[in-house]
């Protein structure tokens, strides 16, 4: 039996091949409707790129692309630099869209005491 556990055979690869990797970082989420947010990171986002943003509103949870549509220094925070950013959500699924709708709608009415349990952000290196 070999002890090659791999189903295929890794090749070295000659020059220079780059990659990207999505890694979830934690952010605060400041206000939000059906078509973006305004969201608070400990770092900056570069205008116009793309994110994934992965959403618990409440008993439900959602992923959603988003573009950042602008971003500033919020405020120093325990010697931390906070970024402000402004992300227009771009095609939502109609599942994202009514997850939305009704967390905007419970937080309207006051009776979404728990508000946004956590945001986080996928960023994709852009």
């Amino acid at each position: 039996m070999s002890d090659n556990k791999r189903d295929s055979e890794r090749v070295l690869v000659p020059g220079d091949v780059k990659g990207e990797v999505t890694v979830y970082e934690p952010m605060t989420i400041l206000d939000m409707s059906v078509t973006g947010a305004l969201v608070e990171t400990k770092f900056p986002l570069q205008l116009d790129s793309l994110h994934d943003f992965r959403l618990s509103l409440g008993n439900r949870s959602v992923v959603v692309k988003g573009r950042i549509v602008h971003s500033k220094i919020g405020e120093l925070h325990e010697g931390t630099v906070l970024y402000r950013t402004g992300v227009e959500f771009t095609e939502p699924s109609e599942h994202v869209v009514a997850a939305l709708r009704s967390f905007v709608e419970r937080q309207r009415a006051g009776s979404g005491a728990l508000g946004i349990l956590d945001g986080e952000l996928a960023d994709e290196g852009n």
